[in-house]
């Protein structure tokens, strides 16, 4: 029965519940009321034998007949059906006399006289079926006169708790027809906030999540979303999964197409300096004399070593992907900042290279120093290459108790706004065509490398960019707070 009940709907188990829960209540009711009703009219009865008991006593007391005289039965007040029976010393029946309906009285039968045997005059009431009379309510009185034995029918009683029982039926049927239908419209009107839930959640279950792009699902009405019901718990939790599935999904695909422009741009790189290199070798096995060989030579050795910074690169990023763990050591941002901008300033004669230090508090981190070196190292160069000759590059170190800032900026022409989003990811560029050499700045990684090596530091880089100036700011645990991402 259990299993059976778990596999209807929620709505039928509700209905069913308070259904059965209706009946035992109104079962109850009316037993209750039966018992109780049946008990007070016995008790009546009871009480209208004793006192027919005590006046046929009396009555006995005031006659002179012999030993078997009934006499007292013609009195008045005698109700059609009454039993009357005189008894000796010993209890037994000596004469019994039954009221007829013309209020004439007439002997018991043998059979009628075996049923009145056996009730001791203790005035108890008790109940006997008399054949050809019924049942009656009987009791038996000694007292100081003449022990008699008195009867009266329970025709009205058992009728009248009969008909109690037919109008307590009638109306528990139709009290929990009532409420059977009233309890199936309440029910199914207060699950509707669920039901429609549950239509949101297979509507969503229907949706092609697996490809494309996701957006557009199905969301449970906002008047269904109210916390101060369970429904609308249930409502609002669906809603925001919904929220949470769609952004991963959109995340997901985004990373899709940055991980397929990520592969599209990494084997344009390295087929770039590969192809030179075969052209190279292939002009030199050819022995044309187009170009010499000591520049054949030179142009395959430098396009070995931009494959290799690449490779190296991608593979750096790849091991800060894995959340490889890095050297842990005490960094000096002071001087590992001042050495980048001198080899900046080599590297770019041609702009004016400025160090700024302010230090409210020692400008030292937990880390690995050839990696900041590196994050220092690629904000400069991308400075360098990403502004006209002239501009004033200006790093500044400041730490403070809470943290160390490394800032790179310049009064170059700024980065684009709508490239400035995604300055940030890998292999992006202001110049995006497939035509562009190393010259025209780079593969694209600097900065991607320098976000990974500062999140792997549990720090963070940001940018700010307009005409005229950019700013581009890592931020550093210093060296008593910092604790290194764990693998």
């Amino acid at each position: 029965m259990t299993i059976r009940l778990r596999s209807r709907s929620l709505r039928t188990r509700l209905l069913i519940f308070f259904s059965l829960t209706l009946v035992a209540v109104s079962a109850a009711m009316v037993l209750t009321t039966i018992y109780a009703q049946r008990a007070y009219l016995l008790g009546n009865l009871d009480q209208r034998v004793s006192d027919a008991a005590e006046r046929s006593q009396g009555g006995l007391q005031r006659r002179t007949g012999s030993a078997t005289d009934l006499g007292f039965l013609n009195e008045r007040g005698q109700p059609a059906g009454t039993i009357a029976a005189r008894l000796d010393t010993e209890g037994n029946i000596v004469a019994a006399e039954v009221v007829a309906r013309n209020a004439v009285p007439q002997p018991l039968t043998a059979a009628q006289l075996a049923a009145l045997d056996g009730i001791a005059a203790d005035s108890s009431p008790h109940t006997r079926t008399v054949p050809g009379l019924g049942t009656y309510r009987i009791t038996s009185v000694r007292g100081d006169g003449t022990p008699v034995l008195v009867g009266l029918p329970m025709d009205d009683v058992q009728n009248m708790i009969s008909d109690l029982v037919a109008v307590e039926a009638a109306v528990a049927a139709l009290g929990l027809t009532v409420a059977g239908c009233v309890c199936a419209v309440v029910i199914r009107r207060q699950l509707r906030p669920l039901a429609r839930v549950a239509a949101t959640a297979v509507d969503v279950s229907h949706a092609p999540l697996s490809h494309g792009e996701v957006t557009g699902l199905t969301r449970v009405p906002q008047g269904d979303t109210d916390p101060g019901t369970e429904a609308g718990q249930v409502g609002a939790a669906l809603n925001r999964m919904i929220d949470h599935v769609e952004s991963s999904l959109a995340e997901r695909q985004r990373t899709e197409e940055r991980m397929r422009r990520f592969l599209s741009d990494a084997s344009h790189e390295l087929r770039t300096p590969l192809a030179s290199i075969v052209s190279y070798a292939e002009l030199m096995d050819r022995g044309t004399d187009r170009i010499e060989p000591r520049l054949a030579w030179r142009r395959v050795s430098a396009e070995s070593v931009r494959m290799t910074g690449l490779v190296e690169d991608l593979l750096l990023l790849a091991r800060l992907d894995e959340r490889r763990p890095l050297k842990r050591a005490e960094v000096d941002l002071t001087a590992l900042v001042a050495e980048a901008v001198w080899d900046a300033r080599a590297a770019g004669p041609e702009h004016h290279w400025r160090l700024a230090l302010l230090l409210d508090a020692s400008a030292e981190v937990t880390g690995d120093a050839a990696r900041l070196h590196q994050v220092v190292a690629n904000l400069l160069a991308n400075a360098r290459a990403h502004t006209p000759p002239g501009t004033t590059v200006t790093t500044t170190v400041e730490a403070t108790q809470q943290a160390c800032f490394i800032r790179v900026a310049d009064d170059g022409p700024g980065i684009a706004p709508e490239l400035l989003p995604a300055v940030f990811e890998r292999f992006t560029r202001a110049d995006n065509s497939r035509s562009r050499t190393e010259e025209d700045g780079g593969t694209g990684l600097g900065l991607a490398i320098t976000t990974a090596i500062t999140a792997a530091h549990g720090g963070r880089v940001g940018v700010e960019s307009r005409p005229g100036r950019t700013v581009f700011t890592v931020e550093l645990p210093p060296a008593h707070t910092a604790e290194l991402p764990s693998p």
